[in-house]
């Protein structure tokens, strides 16, 4: 029997198939390239171990999830998961860590588009490509967008076939090429060891994105308790899979003996590079046109969804009020979305790595929580509620989320010191705006509505719920 609906009134219409299907396009196998060059140099040719690395890091934390989603399967993901089992100051500074993560993402696709157009005209810089496309979803999402998510699912299905097309002429390749590496050769560690393959690992967090978009349906799914944690885990065996495969026949198809002086367009649109190189121009061409179209919609989907986010907590008090302002004439967040847009303009001035490695500080540091929020609410659960403490508990409760825990640390510290520089500087930000709006903690702590349903309690300092005011 399908469980009641949410409170916000979300239609529980999504099994365990369609939940998948979500995770995956959510994750777009496409995403492989947006890295490929960056994490190839970084870890001396070797995309597909670290994606191993990768991988391994993400199943214990996708186990994380799912015992998360058993316990709480509400939307919020884990900001919630952070405010039910430390409170609602930890669960505010994790949502607002993530938010990052959040902001990023759009500003990542206009970079991608810029540069992937100026690969057939490069008498037309990136940025200018960039900007325009940025000022044309500002637009679009100002007027109201409906069919967004109906448009990334047909934009991800072409992309997918395209990757599918690449991945046979690149098997065709490294069949033809007798100084092809071996089947094994792209997860051995290079000269320098591990190290560089950990730093690699860390960046590819951003692959992954799909098992956490996942835990977001909750309150969509028919059997939430049992259909999420299995969604998880299958999205993240899947995509993962599917990211080691076409980082490996991209491996074998197309091989430097030193990365450190590849071509700048590998690194920044190695898409079309590896296209060309493994079927001739025609494929080349083909994934320009499907990145571009891609990385619209998917902008445009992710700028209208953090649009959504400011304006749900300017709306609440969470964050300034003017970000709550709806636009009478077309019912859509304007500020909000203006304020996306604004800080979506550093996408003129970054690199492809320094977006991938802050949208990899954001995602790491939410799983980094959710790992131990699943040993504080399963083995040292708030008073009066029972500790689960079997053998197998132990096990799934404690130590793979101590593992999961430990490895997305490890992943974390791996990135470059500039990326902990600004996202210090982020957390310090609502750190202050915690303090503000609490009074130094003496007042409840807002609570970040990420449903789109009007609010209706906050969470006070200890993590219980009251009557919004």
């Amino acid at each position: 029997m399908t469980e009641p609906a949410a409170r916000n009134g979300l239609k529980r219409e999504l099994g365990l198939g369609g939940l998948v299907l979500f995770g995956l396009a959510y994750m777009a196998v496409a995403t492989v390239f947006t890295t490929y060059g960056i994490v190839n140099q970084i870890t001396e040719g070797k995309l597909p171990l670290a994606y191993v690395i990768a991988l391994l890091t993400m199943l214990f934390t996708a186990n994380s999830y799912a015992a998360m989603v058993r316990k709480y399967p509400v939307a919020g993901s884990a900001y919630t998961y952070t405010q039910q089992a430390f409170g609602g100051g930890a669960g505010f500074l994790t949502g607002w860590v993530l938010l990052l993560d959040y902001l990023f993402i759009p500003m990542i696709n206009f970079m991608i588009l810029g540069l992937y157009v100026s690969t057939q005209f490069p008498s037309v810089p990136a940025w200018i490509v960039s900007l325009i496309t940025l000022i044309a979803v500002f637009v679009f999402n100002v007027l109201g967008i409906n069919l967004v998510n109906k448009l990334n699912i047909v934009i991800v299905s072409i992309s997918a076939a395209a990757v599918i097309i690449f991945a046979v002429f690149a098997i065709k390749t490294a069949i033809a090429d007798p100084n092809a590496p071996s089947f094994i050769e792209p997860f051995i560690p290079g000269s320098a060891g591990f190290s560089p393959i950990f730093t690699g690992a860390g960046i590819l967090a951003l692959s992954f994105l799909g098992f956490d978009a996942v835990s977001t349906l909750s309150e969509e799914a028919k059997h939430p308790r049992r259909d999420i944690p299995r969604a998880i885990i299958l999205t993240a065996l899947i995509g993962g899979a599917l990211f080691i495969f076409v980082s490996w026949v991209g491996a074998r198809a197309y091989h430097l003996d030193d990365w450190s002086q590849a071509p700048r367009e590998l690194l920044d649109a190695a898409g079309v590079v590896l296209a060309h190189h493994v079927a001739g121009e025609w494929l080349g061409i083909l994934f320009v046109v499907f990145t571009v179209a891609g990385c619209f919609g998917s902008g445009l989907a992710g700028q209208v969804s953090v649009a959504r986010i400011l304006y749900s907590m300017g709306r609440d008090g969470t964050l300034p009020k003017p970000l709550g302002i709806l636009w009478k004439r077309f019912g859509t967040p304007v500020v909000a979305a203006a304020t996306v847009s604004i800080v979506a303009l550093a996408s003129l001035f970054l690199t492809l790595e320094q977006a991938a490695f802050m949208i990899s500080f954001g995602a790491l540091a939410a799983f980094a929580m959710v790992n131990l929020s699943v040993i504080r609410v399963y083995l040292f659960p708030k008073r009066g509620e029972a500790a689960q403490r079997s053998a197998k508990d132990l096990i799934l409760r404690g130590l793979f989320p101590l593992i999961g825990f430990a490895l997305t640390i490890w992943l974390w510290t791996s990135l470059e010191s500039m990326t902990w520089i600004v996202g210090g500087i982020w957390f310090v930000i609502g750190l202050i705006i915690l303090m503000a709006k609490t009074n130094f903690f003496r007042k409840p702590v807002p609570r970040m509505d990420f449903s789109e349903g009007p609010e209706t309690s906050v969470v006070d300092a200890m993590g219980e719920a009251v009557p919004f005011k």
